[in-house]
This record gives C-alpha cells, structure tokens and sequence, in this order.
C-alpha cells in the first residue's frame, strides 16, 4: 500500500514538473538565428575610419537575426577598393545588401556582383558614371565641409601622398555627437585615404540598376547635406531618411542605422 501510495505521488510530481516546463517554455528569450531567405549584410567603412566603426551596427543587426560581414576597406581608390569587397562577396553563399559609409559609398558604386541585391549608403558618397569623391566636396554647390587644411593634414604613405584628420580637430568635424573618450576611441584607429582615391572617376553606378537606400546625416561637417540629398535624390529615390547626427551616425546612433539596413533588407529579401 505504501509502494502505491508512493507511485500516485511520483507521477503527480512529474505531471507537475511537465506542466511548469511547458508553460515556461516560451517565456525563454529566443536565440537569434538567420532565416535562410535573409541577406548577408556586409558593411564597408570610409576613409578616417577603420572596420570597427562599425561595431555598433553589427552588433544591432546580428541581434536581429542577420549575417554581417565587415570590410577592410584599403581606401586607395573605388577601382582597388571594389577588388577587396568583391574577395568578401566571393565567401558568401546566398544574396546580399552592400553597406558604405563616407568614401565607402563609392567603393560599393563600383562594386559589382549579380548576390548583390540592395546598396545601403550612409553619409556617403554615391558618384555617377566620371564623378569622383572630391567634385562632390564642390564648396560652390554645396558649401559645409570642414574638410579642409588645418584639419585635413597630408603624409607619405609609400610612393604617394594620403589624407588624415589632424587630431585636434577629428573629434569636432568627424563625430561631433559621440563622446571624448570615444571619439579619441576613433581617431586611434583612423585610416588615412589615398589623395588619388578621391580623384578616380566612377564607373557605371551600381545604384543604376540595383534598389538603393540612402540616410542623410543632418549634423555633417564633412559631406554637407546639401551634398547628401543631391546625391540621394538620383541613387535612392523615394528611399532617403535623414538623421539628426554628424558623419558618424553609424557609432553615434547605430539603432537608426540598422533600422535603414534592415528596411533594405526586408525589402529585397
């Protein structure tokens, strides 16, 4: 009698445990993992930055699910550039949306590759066919840049000249709404451009024949937005956002940013 008694309790205790467990179940937070259908995000920097300016934003968008790759961009010119996004497209299996900030705007122009399904441009430069980077800084039509010297300083980087900006200066021009201590975060890992990248004429813009979004930084003091909106209007049309933030919105606010990216990617996924 006691043996049974015993057995009623053990099974009550177990329907017991079983219940709770089902119940609890989908209070668990879910771990995020990318759809099959979803593209891989690869993000290209700009010049006076390197890959980690965009950890923010890839940290936001591998929480909601996607692959992000990022690109060492070499910033000698879109031609080369291209090259070394091309290597990284070359590893992935499946569709993917191409991201440039800045300078990398033009390297993702000049980018092309049939998994490529969308072009994100953020603050960045996106060229017509023998526009090249520094005639879209024409201070006649559209004035703002602060990129100029003091604060744009020149050094030898192997046989040519390349383009950095000086450090007291990066944090006001480059980043003005993020902190010191990150802004001195970012000038330590500036990377200096090529003063040829930014004369190479454009090929035949990818944003011709490739749905395209654009995110207008409102605060730049690098690429007025004067300069963004011009050209957004013929890249993105009907797909441009703007954003209170300086020329480093993707550190500044790198939520609104991977809300720009993950419209795109939804879009053409």
């Amino acid at each position: 009698m006691q043996k049974r008694r015993f057995i009623v309790r053990l099974r009550y205790l177990l329907a017991v445990a079983i219940t709770v467990f089902a119940i609890s179940v989908p209070l668990l937070p879910a771990t995020a993992t990318a759809a099959p259908n979803m593209p891989t995000i690869v993000l290209v920097h700009g010049a006076f930055a390197d890959a980690t300016s965009w950890d923010g934003v890839a940290a936001e968008l591998r929480s909601r699910g996607y692959n992000v790759v990022t690109v060492d961009n070499p910033l000698r010119g879109p031609t080369n550039d291209a090259r070394a996004v091309q290597r990284v497209l070359d590893t992935i299996d499946g569709s993917a949306v191409l991201v440039g900030h800045s300078y990398g705007g033009a390297v993702i122009t000049n980018t092309r590759d049939p998994k490529v399904k969308a072009n994100v441009y953020i603050a960045a430069f996106a060229p017509a066919q023998g526009e090249f980077v520094q005639l879209l800084l024409d201070p006649i039509r559209f004035p703002g840049s602060g990129l100029l010297p003091p604060a744009l300083q020149l050094k030898v980087v192997g046989t040519g000249l390349d383009g950095y900006i000086a450090e007291p200066y990066f944090h006001n021009l480059f980043a003005a709404d993020v902190s010191v201590r990150t802004a001195a975060t970012m000038y330590a890992h500036q990377h200096s451009v090529s003063l040829l990248a930014n004369l190479e004429p454009s090929g035949p813009p990818t944003w011709a024949s490739t749905p395209s979004w654009y995110l207008v930084s409102k605060r730049d003091r690098v690429i007025p937005p004067a300069a963004q909106r011009f050209m957004a209007a013929r890249a993105a049309p009907g797909r441009v956002t703007e954003i209170d933030a300086s020329h480093a919105s993707l550190v500044s606010q790198p939520g609104v940013v991977a809300d720009t990216i993950s419209v795109a990617a939804q879009s053409v996924g």
